[in-house]
């Protein structure tokens, strides 16, 4: 008899006790929704989620052209008549030359390289789970100012498991970068400058 109340008390017990002391101490308590998993899948596949892309862009624009241009007229005329049997007015003739020739060439090389890393964020889910991605990031150091902004279509095949993408994977890729500060007005011709360019016809 005793041993039964012993045994009840013990099943009163664990039933009251709160819920918190008893997930407290257990292995089996709900894991924390921040904390990543052992097996999980961190690929950005929904919005709100972050992706690196890793810029590598190089750009190298070589056009030529040459063209030459010739024409050449000769013409002559030659007539010899009279009017009735009142006068004769004889021979005459005439010569006509013409050349035209135009020459041109044009050379345009152009080189540019960008290589950096920017993190950016999927901002919308297409219909066939393509991902919209856009980010910016802004240095600032010593004045001088960057801005980059990045936007641009991620298939998620393509990222790779570390949630890093190439840029020439990224479909209809945006870059835009500006500089402000010191060193900007260095980089660009003055404002005399710039008139002489838009006017000067050579």
């Amino acid at each position: 008899m005793k041993i039964k109340k012993e045994i009840l008390y013990l099943i009163l017990a664990l039933i009251f006790i709160p819920a918190g002391m008893s997930n407290a101490s257990s292995i089996w308590a709900k894991r924390n929704k921040n904390m990543k998993t052992l097996y999980a899948d961190d690929v950005a596949r929904q919005i709100g989620d972050i992706i690196t892309i890793k810029v590598s862009e190089n750009s190298t624009v070589d056009n030529k052209a040459k063209r030459d241009l010739k024409k050449e007229t000769d013409r002559s005329t030659a007539f010899n008549g009279e009017i009735g049997n009142i006068a004769d007015i004889g021979d005459f003739g005439m010569t006509a030359s013409s050349d035209n020739e135009l020459t041109s060439k044009a050379d345009y090389k152009d080189e540019r390289k960008f290589v950096d890393s920017v993190t950016v964020v999927v901002v919308d889910i297409l219909p066939n789970g393509n991902l919209v991605v856009m980010g910016n990031r802004e240095r600032d150091i010593a004045g001088d100012v960057q801005v980059i902004e990045i936007s641009g279509i991620v298939r998620p095949s393509d990222i790779a498991y570390d949630n890093t993408i190439q840029s020439e994977q990224v479909a209809d890729f945006r870059l835009l970068t500006s500089n402000k500060g010191v060193s900007a007005p260095f980089t660009k011709p003055g404002w005399f400058g710039a008139i002489l360019d838009l006017i000067w016809p050579f």
